[in-house]
């Protein structure tokens, strides 16, 4: 079943940085999210708050109705799905054991079928891509591998830091379509990190722009075009202005 998150007056500085400044956002059950922003301002931060790879100086992080910090990172991360820009596959291992891994650590008693079906869902026959190498995939093929391993155990929440963002325009567009039929199909929440706009409109329901550790503005795409609510949103707008115009129908 698909998980909500929410994080509560959520702030953290690296040194003298400050990464996050009291944000709060809550992020229904099933629903797909978008963190949008230039680098530095928190999206990636926030992301890793949910599964505690940060840990916050100050504030509360909830997954489904618990505290992440009443949790251990390691079960804690074993039940969330997560992809990062490179995908982050073991290179000495074989594309079905880096699938199959989150399952074996639960101890689910299919897991290489669990293994096999997701690379199915993502598009690559476990026939034929299960004994490959990551190196001997295409970037695109590696990053549908990490989807893949981020939804074997079927998580209710799958984190997603610029997984598409390494890929040619051709890959980039064909993954983004599979993962948008992907995340309705398998019914689960999704937080996305990324610098595209058109791709947060693309792929959530809501799109979260943030700025120096803040949230500037949260909606839907069409609203954020509709209405900027600060010069800060429409200037990220305009700059993406050739992208958006599909959206505006």
């Amino acid at each position: 079943m698909p998980i909500s998150l929410a994080a509560r007056n959520v702030s953290h500085h690296f040194g003298n940085v400050v990464a996050l400044d009291d944000v709060t956002i809550d992020i229904p059950a099933g629903r797909a999210t978008a963190l949008v922003g230039e680098s530095g301002s928190g999206k990636t931060t926030l992301l890793r708050c949910f599964n505690r790879l940060v840990e916050p100086d100050r504030g509360q992080v909830m997954v489904g109705d618990k505290d992440v910090r009443t949790q251990s990172p390691v079960s804690l991360r074993r039940g969330i799905g997560y992809v990062q820009q490179h995908g982050g596959l073991l290179p000495h291992w074989r594309v079905l054991r880096n699938v199959e891994l989150v399952p074996t650590l639960q101890h689910m008693p299919d897991s290489a079928d669990a293994a096999r079906r997701a690379l199915e869902l993502v598009g690559l026959s476990s026939a034929q891509f299960g004994s490959r190498f990551p190196h001997e995939l295409s970037g695109g093929q590696r990053q549908r591998v990490a989807l893949a391993r981020s939804i074997a155990a079927r998580p209710g929440v799958i984190l997603l830091d610029e997984p598409f963002g390494a890929l040619d325009a051709i890959s980039r567009a064909e993954l983004q379509e599979s993962f948008d039929n992907l995340r309705h199909d398998l019914i689960v929440t999704t937080l996305l990190v990324t610098h595209d706009l058109a791709e947060a409109g693309r792929l959530a329901e809501e799109v979260v722009v943030m700025r120096r550790g803040r949230i500037e503005q949260r909606g839907s795409m069409r609203d954020l075009i509709r209405a900027p609510a600060t010069e800060y949103v429409a200037r990220l707008i305009e700059r993406a202005r050739a992208g958006l115009e599909a959206l505006r129908a």
